[in-house]
């Protein structure tokens, strides 16, 4: 009877921001402007190459997708809260009745019954301490994601940026 069982609901927003949109968001628009009169084909073409020395020296790419932050991950404990308590409670009740004999059941079922809701009661509250550790282990892996998803993008904003001011850009 003592089960230790939960779901992992994800739950999704809709209608999601685009990259780079939503609240905490690590990223940020680099704009360049040329110094030396580069045409449009040569800033393309540097943008390119500095994008790709950039992701090549960071090991990160913004435009990856990722798993947005929209996506929370809820645990939930199966059976519900209570369950265990009114299981444990009613059979313990029923076993008390028939231990106790036909004198004495109405006192066996009682007893039995607080004893099994007791029962039931810890075995409850063990399931929900569970379901709540896992949701709290997925919350903090959650947080070092994001913090080494902010660490990467600005070393990323750095090496583009130092590309191209290498190449004769003005970098903001």
């Amino acid at each position: 009877m003592f089960r230790c069982a939960f779901t992992i609901l994800l739950i999704m927003t809709l209608a999601l921001p685009a990259f780079g949109q939503g609240p905490g968001s690590p990223y940020t628009p680099i704009f360049m402007s040329p110094k030396l009169g580069q045409s449009v084909e040569q800033q393309d073409r540097d943008r390119y190459e500095c994008h790709n020395w950039a992701v090549q020296q960071t090991g990160f790419d913004p435009y990856l997708p990722a798993v947005p932050a929209q996506h929370k991950v809820a645990v939930v404990a199966v059976p519900p809260a209570g369950h265990d308590t009114a299981v444990m409670g009613f059979t313990g009740a029923f076993l008390g009745a028939l231990a106790a004999g036909p004198r004495d059941a109405g006192v066996g079922a009682l007893f039995g019954g607080i004893t099994g809701a007791i029962i039931g009661a810890a075995s409850d509250a063990a399931r929900q301490d569970r379901a709540r550790e896992v949701e709290e282990a997925y919350n903090r892996r959650e947080q070092m994601q994001n913090s080494q998803t902010e660490i990467n993008s600005y070393n990323y904003r750095r090496a583009i940026s130092a590309c191209l001011e290498g190449r004769g850009y003005g970098v903001q």
